[in-house]
C-alpha cells in the first residue's frame, strides 16, 4: 500500500467524536444509553472491549441496536507472537466487530496471556521495545487488517518498566510504517511511560507520525509512591485526568490531521465526576469537523 493509499483509507473513516469505553461484565457504574439519554451530546460511541471466550455485552448490544455507534477493542491477542493470530480467533472476531459494526478495531498491543489464550491466563504486559518486536508486531497487524478487511489501530499499553532499547513512540512509528496502519495512542499511557523514564511528557512527539492517528484514549491517573519512595502515576482509572495526559492530549489536537475519536475510560466513576471531563473534551474535540 502507498503512503496516499493509507492517507486515503483513514481519511475515508467516520469522525465519532467523544466515547466511553466499557468491557464484559465488568458492570460499568455509567450505562452509556441512560448517559446519553439524560446527558445528549456528551458521548457520540461506544468502545467496547472483550475476549473471544466471553464474547459481546447485553450493555453494548442495546446501544448498537438503538444506533449507537461502537468500536472494537481486542483483549485477547499477543501481536508478538504470529501463531496467535489462528484461524478460529480471525473468524470470531470478525463476526463480533460485523455485528457491532466498527468502523476499526484496536487494542493495546502486548502480551494479553501467558500460554494458551485462558480467561486464567490473563495478563498485560508491554512488548518488547526492539526493532525485531516491531517487525514482528508489523505483520501480525497486517495479518489482521487483511483478513477483517478493517484499519487495526495498535495502542501503546501501559506499563512502569519496559525491555528494549526503542522508545515507545518510535516502537509505534515501526510498526505503523511497516503494516501500513493507523494508530491508537493511549494519552495516559504515555504519560505513564515519559514520567518512568524521567523525561518530558512530549519526549519524542516531533517525529511521531501523528497525522496517522485515528483514535486517542485519556483516562485519569493519580501520582502514586512505592514504599522506597519511587513515584510514578498510577494508571488507575479515576474521573480526573492527570495533567501530564492533558498536555499531550492538547499539543496531539492541532497536530493529528486524521483524529476520528477520543475514548475517556471512565465507566467505573460517579457520572456527576465525569461530566466536566466529557464537556472539556467535546469542546476539544466537537463531534463535527469545525
Amino acid at each position: 500500500m502507498t503512503v496516499r493509499e493509507l492517507e486515503a483509507r483513514l481519511d475515508a473513516l467516520p469522525r465519532l467524536g467523544v466515547g466511553i469505553s466499557a468491557e464484559y461484565g465488568v458492570r460499568p457504574s455509567i450505562d452509556p444509553t441512560a448517559f446519553a439519554a439524560d446527558h445528549p451530546g456528551l458521548i457520540h460511541f461506544v468502545e467496547y472491549g472483550t475476549d473471544t471466550d466471553r464474547g459481546l455485552d447485553p450493555t453494548v448490544l442495546a446501544w448498537v441496536d438503538a444506533g449507537g455507534a461502537a468500536t472494537y477493542h481486542f483483549l485477547d491477542v499477543n501481536f508478538e507472537e504470529p501463531d496467535d493470530l489462528d484461524a478460529a480467533w480471525m473468524e470470531e472476531t470478525s463476526g463480533f466487530v460485523a455485528r457491532l459494526g466498527a468502523p476499526w478495531l484496536c487494542g493495546d498491543s502486548g502480551l494479553w496471556h501467558f500460554g494458551p489464550r485462558d480467561r486464567g491466563h490473563g495478563l498485560l504486559l508491554p512488548p518488547i521495545l526492539t526493532v525485531e518486536s516491531a517487525a514482528t508486531t508489523a505483520a501480525s497487524v497486517g495479518r489482521l487488517q487483511d483478513a477483517t478487511g478493517l484499519c487495526v489501530l495498535p495502542e501503546n499499553p501501559p506499563a512502569l518498566y519496559f525491555l528494549g532499547d526503542l522508545h515507545i513512540l518510535d516502537y509505534f512509528a515501526r510498526v505503523s510504517e511497516a503494516a501500513d496502519c493507523g494508530l491508537l495512542l493511549d494519552t495516559a499511557h504515555l504519560a505513564i511511560f515519559q514520567k518512568a523514564r524521567g523525561g518530558d511528557p512530549l519526549d519524542g512527539l516531533d517525529g511521531f507520525p501523528v497525522d496517522r492517528i485515528v483514535e486517542i484514549h485519556v483516562a485519569g491517573g493519580g501520582e502514586a509512591e512505592t514504599a522506597d519512595g519511587y513515584r510514578y502515576i498510577d494508571d488507575d482509572h479515576r474521573a480526573d485526568l492527570h495533567p501530564d495526559t492533558w498536555t499531550i492530549l492538547e499539543w496531539l489536537l492541532p497536530r493529528a490531521s486524521r483524529l476520528k475519536a477520543v475514548c475517556y475510560e471512565c465507566e467505573h466513576n460517579d457520572v456527576s465526576d465525569t461530566i466536566p471531563i466529557f464537556r472539556r473534551l467535546n469542546d476539544l474535540f466537537p463531534t463535527a469537523t469545525p
